[in-house]
């Protein structure tokens, strides 16, 4: 395993939320990252960890492999892939996310 994905595979499991995403959770640098990061904060989640991809075109790249997802943002509740911000934004609308966000114990 490379030291990339490695690193991947460390930060989703260590944390209980966990944001792949274009910039910070305090500026986002796209309107996909930005609307995630809304849907999350909407849902009260208080442990979230925040990877800029732009920062490392290594994770960058690693992150759609780690995954098999080809878009960023990326959201990992639990260590488990969840989705981009459309399966977040659907979650969200069913009561799903949330659910799923209370259970991780990312709300405390």
């Amino acid at each position: 395993m490379s030291d990339v994905q490695e690193f991947i595979r460390e930060t989703v499991t260590q944390h209980p939320v966990v944001l792949f995403m274009k910039g910070t959770a305090q500026f986002p640098q796209c309107g996909f990252s930005g609307k995630a990061i809304q849907i999350l904060k909407g849902c009260g989640v208080k442990k979230l960890v925040t990877v800029n991809v732009l920062e490392d075109d290594e994770v960058r790249q690693g992150i759609k492999e780690f995954s098999s997802w080809p878009t960023i943002p990326q959201l990992y509740v639990g260590g488990e892939f969840i989705g981009g911000s459309d399966i977040m934004n659907e979650m969200n609308e069913s009561g799903e996310l949330k659910t799923l966000l209370e259970q991780s114990g990312a709300m405390a």
